[in-house]
């Protein structure tokens, strides 16, 4: 683990993997650090967005001292249900990369226990990760120049809902009706780090 400052406004910490990100963050979350107004998870590091007049240094000794949590643990949270519509272009794909039949896949999907680890690519996309090695597959050889609004896809070790019409490589699975992002909701984002993910399959 690598505690850089940044400026006078954050403390950046470097980590090995994903996993080391979610321990990380479930540890935050068990032991707050005095002056964190923020905790913004990504892939391999997760930012500390401080308050005002807080010292920076001081954050990062105390993140140093912090309580690991167990790997790949996050905090219980919020679990959201997505219905899905699994129609994808790219469902018959998957089934051949994974092994699987179709219908396989589909009961994989809404049988593994997702968590939103992180969001990036656009406002309110949540990278979530999964209980089913299975279902890691890579992304497509071409991107899509557009992936419809509402579209449930794989990548990696991801599944993700596009929250709006935008150019893609991941693999899709279906669609949900489900606003991913909304600004007349607070908050705007469904979801968000640490929010657990159940897929439901509609018709």
């Amino acid at each position: 683990m690598r505690v850089l400052t940044c400026a006078d406004s954050g403390v950046l910490v470097e980590v090995a993997d994903l996993s080391a990100v979610i321990a990380l963050v479930a540890a935050l979350e068990a032991a707050p650090v005095e002056g964190v107004a923020d905790v913004v998870p990504a892939a391999r590091t997760v930012l500390l967005r401080l308050v005002p007049g807080t010292d920076p240094a001081a954050v990062a000794d105390a993140v140093r001292r912090v309580p690991p949590a167990p790997a790949g643990e996050r905090a219980g949270g919020e679990t959201v249900v997505v219905p899905v519509v699994y129609d994808g272009e790219d469902l018959a794909d998957v089934a051949a990369l994974t092994g699987l039949t179709p219908r396989g896949v589909v009961a994989a999907h809404t049988a593994a226990t997702w968590t939103v680890a992180f969001c990036g690519f656009a406002p309110g996309f949540g990278y979530m990760v999964g209980d089913d090695p299975r279902l890691h597959v890579p992304r497509r050889a071409e991107a899509r120049t557009r992936v419809p609004v509402g579209a449930v896809a794989l990548a990696g070790e991801f599944s993700g809902v596009y929250p709006r019409a935008s150019p893609g490589g991941w693999q899709l699975l279906g669609r949900t009706a489900e606003r991913i992002w909304d600004l007349d909701r607070d908050p705007p984002g469904l979801l968000r780090p640490g929010v657990r993910v159940r897929f439901e399959e509609v018709s």
